[in-house]
């Protein structure tokens, strides 16, 4: 396998990317996870547990059982157990590096956010998170003491997604031997304890993994993971261009892409063109790009924050299919109107606001507005919506200056610093958003990009947006009995959230992978961002 960039962590607890997630794929079960089975690659599907939970009639209470065989690679091989699921959530909220998906599910576990809350004031030291651990549990979190294989999650609230909360590696068992290195360590990176089927014999990060054979892994125990080949080589430090050729001329090195690795854009038209059945084309149930108005930026009389009218202007100025252009074209940007993406629960079609300068027009008449355009300069297709909304926006009287920054920083140094938004640093921005989990997940977009309850550097609500309307309707899905009134109310809120036109959405782009004609059962899986490499086989 051949790619850019390393995994985040290889702390199961902590790490929240999906490269991350792709690592983990091979040495680390998690207690559901997705299939790699076409059709069926965002459904959540038990992998450690025996069967989907068993749920209280309330809607509170959640049950599961751990495979019995599911081993560690311990010295002599170990069960996995309820224990071990107890602590990987317990140390999700670690003082050292807490996980940034503990607030999808910080307020939901009852007794989490107190035991969260006296966890990040302990020492971040082995011996002090130890004693922590000792002395302290998650009162809503308990191991059955009659099967230590079961595990039992009591809830603050009716959750009809808690099953998807359940497949985040946070809630993946680790072993003991865990607590006598610091989370996320490089002691720690060194010495995994693996479950599943493969082991780390090598890894020096940003470098190169190697992946092996783990002994104690049974295959009848794992559901998802056929594990066909011996071994897995990753080579972390290649370019886009460089690893295409390598793929596409089947070289003995180069069967797969890793991480972010995916084919040059620029190659993307012809292999399309070409139906070149190598290449593999899937939903990523992402939002990238979309554009957020900055409600706190005091430049031009506060009109983004104060004018809805300025706000839905905008949106009628920006020309969508030119920035699907830049995004690559339809066939890998396909349109995004709104901001649930096709194929997540309560999304349904609809267009607030289509192209149209006459009305744009009349809605900013008398603004003389100047934004300041915050975005990627080392991404070119960021770049190059800079330049189309420039555009679009001059058309309309609208003058936009860019702010160029670079990818490490957009974030760090931007939109997780509200003092640049409340200073006018930026007015209007580029970014994009990709789910924690698949399936039913409509709150994974809603609650953390529109709810009043938290902002930046907490969540991704960039714009900065207080509605008491929206919130009450986040509250009503969360807190829905049934999976439809669920549905029905994130339907609304996201037709509520684009009336209020704190974004302009643009694309839920498709993932574009390549492989060798040697790699055979390529099937690819959102939750990666990847093609599975624990399900594909080799010919000669």
């Amino acid at each position: 396998m051949l790619g850019i960039g390393d995994v985040d962590y290889m702390d199961p607890s902590v790490s929240y990317f999906t490269v991350g997630n792709e690592g983990l794929r091979l040495w680390s079960r998690n207690l559901y996870t997705y299939p790699a089975i076409p059709g069926k690659t965002s459904d959540v599907t038990p992998d450690l547990a025996t069967a989907l939970p068993n749920v209280s009639s309330d809607g509170t209470t959640y049950t599961l059982t751990i495979r019995k065989g599911a081993m560690w690679n311990t010295s002599p091989p170990r069960q996995v157990t309820g224990a071990d699921a107890v602590r990987g959530l317990e140390r999700s909220c670690n003082p050292v590096h807490p996980s940034g998906a503990v607030a999808d599910y910080i307020n939901l576990v009852q007794g989490l956010s107190d035991f969260c809350t006296a966890f990040e004031k302990v020492t971040p030291s082995v011996d002090a998170i130890k004693s922590f651990l000792k002395s302290n549990s998650i009162s809503g979190v308990s191991v059955s003491p009659n099967n230590p294989l079961t595990v039992t999650y009591k809830l603050t609230q009716p959750t009809t997604y808690f099953t998807g909360l359940l497949a985040l590696s946070q809630f993946a068992p680790v072993p003991v031997e865990y607590l006598d290195y610091l989370p996320v360590s490089a002691a720690l990176a060194q010495h995994t304890i693996a479950d599943g089927p493969y082991m780390i014999k090598s890894y020096t990060p940003a470098r190169t993994l190697d992946f092996v054979r783990n002994p104690s892994w049974k295959a009848s125990t794992d559901p998802i993971r056929k594990a066909y080949v011996d071994e897995i080589k990753v080579n972390e430090s290649g370019n886009a261009t460089s690893i295409q050729q390598q793929i596409a001329a089947n070289t003995s090195a180069a069967d797969l892409e890793w991480g972010t690795a995916t084919p040059p854009p620029s190659d993307i038209p012809s292999l399309m063109s070409a139906h070149d059945d190598r290449l593999v084309v899937g939903p990523t149930y992402g939002i990238n790009p979309y554009i957020v108005y900055n409600y706190l930026s005091p430049n031009n009389g506060g009109a983004l924050g104060k004018d809805l009218a300025v706000r839905q202007g905008l949106n009628y100025a920006i020309n969508r299919s030119e920035l699907i252009q830049d995004a690559g074209g339809p066939q890998v940007s396909p349109a995004l109107t709104h901001v649930l993406p096709p194929g997540v629960v309560g999304s349904k079609s609809f267009d607030l606001y289509p192209y149209n300068k006459t009305k744009a027009k009349q809605l900013l008449s008398g603004h003389g507005l100047t934004l300041k355009m915050l975005y990627q300069a080392d991404d070119p297709t960021q770049s190059k919506v800079f330049q189309s909304v420039q555009s679009d926006l001059a058309a309309v009287g609208v003058k936009v200056t860019g702010i160029g920054v670079p990818s490490a920083d957009i974030y760090t140094k931007y939109l997780e610093v509200p003092s640049t938004a409340t200073r006018g640093v930026w007015d209007i921005a580029i970014t994009s958003w990709y789910p924690d989990w698949y399936g039913n997940n409509a709150v994974n977009y809603l609650l953390p990009l529109f709810a009043s309850t938290s902002f930046p550097p907490n969540s991704a609500n960039f714009s900065f947006m207080k509605n008491s309307s929206i919130d009450a309707l986040i509250k009503k899905g969360q807190t829905a009995s049934s999976q439809s009134e669920a549905t029905q109310t994130w339907t609304q809120t996201d037709q509520a959230v684009m009336k209020q036109a704190p974004m302009y959405p643009v694309s839920s782009p498709n993932f574009v992978g390549f492989h060798s004609s040697l790699v055979h059962n390529a099937v690819y899986v959102p939750n990666i961002q990847q093609i599975d490499p624990t399900n594909v086989w080799l010919s000669s």
